[in-house]
C-alpha cells in the first residue's frame, strides 16, 4: 500500500476527494480543511493500493495539483486493516508488477546526478578495485563492486529512453561519464603514487592473475552477465525490491574493468588498458539495453492488463 498526502487548493478538494473515491484500490480518504498553511489549502490524505497508485498519481497531476499543491507519496512497512486489504483485492493486477513511474523517475533523477558524493563513491570504488587486480584480491575486487554507484545512471538513461525525458538522459549520461573519466584519472594517480612508495609492482599487473584476469578479457559471457544483471537491477527498482541492488552491483565488472584500465594505463600497458576499456563499454551496454527492454516491456503488459479490465 501507498499513502498518498496532498494539499489541495481550497476551489480543488471536491475534484481531488471525487476523484480518489471512484479511483478502485484506495481506502482512509481524511479530509481537514484549511489545515495547510504553505502552500495554504486543504490537507487531503488516504490509502492507495500500489497497483492502482500510478493511475491515482498520474490523475493528480492532470488536475495540475503538483502545480498548485503538493504530492507527497510513502510506502506503507504495516498496514493492518480490513479495509485496505479489500482495496488490495479490488485494485487490477498485483502490486508487485506495478510500475510507480513518477516515483521511479524521481528516484532514478536523485541516483544519476553528479554530484561530490557520487564522485567520491566511484572514485573509491575504483581505486579500491585497483588494489585488487594489483594484488590479484577477489574479495576487494567484490567489494569494490558493491561500493560503486554506477548502477544509478544506468537506471536513469533506461528510464529517460521509455519515458521520453531527454533531461533525465543528458544528466545520467554525464554522471556516468564524467564519473567514470575522474575516478579513472585519480586512480592512475593512485597507482603511480603506489608504485612510487613500492606497494604496487609493474609484475603483479603482468604476472598471472587467476582471480581477475577476467576484467580485460571480455567475451560473449560478459556480456550475456550484463544483460542478466541489467534485468535484474530494474526489476529491483520498479519492484521495490532494492537489496537485490547489492547482488546486481556484484555481478558485473565495470568499476573493476575501469580500475584495471587506469593502472594498466600507468604502466603504459596498451593491450590491457584497451582489453578493460572493451570490458566496461560492453557491460555498460548490455545493462543498458536490458534495462530498456525490461522497463519497456512491463510498459507495455501493464497498459494491456489495464486495458482489458
Amino acid at each position: 500500500m501507498l499513502h498518498l498526502r496532498l494539499i489541495t487548493p481550497a476551489g480543488r478538494t471536491d475534484d481531488v476527494v471525487r476523484l480518489i473515491e471512484k479511483t478502485v484500490g484506495t481506502t482512509h480518504l481524511v479530509v481537514l480543511p484549511g489545515a495547510a498553511r504553505n502552500p495554504a489549502g486543504d490537507v487531503v490524505m488516504c490509502d492507495v493500493a500500489r497497483e492502482a497508485g500510478d493511475e491515482l498519481i498520474g490523475a493528480l497531476r492532470t488536475l495540475g495539483l503538483d502545480r498548485t499543491g503538493s504530492i507527497a507519496v510513502e510506502n506503507i512497512d504495516l498496514s493492518l486493516s480490513r479495509r485496505a486489504d479489500k482495496a488490495e483485492e479490488e485494485a487490477p493486477g498485483e502490486g508487485a508488477d506495478a510500475v510507480l513511474w513518477e516515483g521511479l523517475a524521481d528516484a532514478t533523477h536523485e541516483e544519476s546526478t553528479l554530484s561530490v558524493t557520487y564522485v567520491a563513491f566511484i572514485t573509491l570504488a575504483t581505486m579500491i578495485a585497483a588494489c585488487g587486480v594489483v594484488l590479484d584480491n577477489a574479495i576487494l575486487i567484490v567489494g569494490a563492486m558493491a561500493v560503486g554507484p554506477e548502477f544509478g545512471p544506468l537506471a536513469g538513461i533506461c528510464t529517460s529512453v521509455v519515458q521520453r525525458r531527454p533531461r533525465l538522459a543528458l544528466r545520467s549520461l554525464t554522471a556516468l561519464l564524467v564519473g567514470f573519466a575522474g575516478a579513472m584519472l585519480v586512480t592512475v594517480g593512485f597507482a603511480l603514487f603506489m608504485d612510487a612508495v613500492g606497494l604496487f609492482h609493474e609484475s603483479d599487473l603482468e604476472g598471472k592473475r587467476p582471480n581477475t584476469a577476467f576484467v580485460y578479457a571480455p567475451d560473449a559471457f560478459s556480456f550475456i552477465v550484463a544483460v542478466l544483471a541489467g534485468i535484474a537491477g530494474t526489476l529491483s527498482l520498479t519492484s521495490a525490491k532494492s537489496g537485490a541492488l547489492v547482488g546486481v552491483a556484484i555481478s558485473v565488472t565495470t568499476v573493476p574493468a575501469a580500475a584495471n584500465a587506469a593502472v594498466a594505463l600507468a604502466y603504459g600497458d596498451t593491450s590491457q588498458t584497451i582489453g578493460s576499456t572493451n570490458q566496461l563499454l560492453l557491460n555498460l551496454l548490455g545493462i543498458v539495453l536490458a534495462g530498456i527492454a525490461t522497463l519497456a516491456t512491463q510498459k507495455y503488459f501493464w497498459k494491456r492488463q489495464r486495458q482489458h479490465l
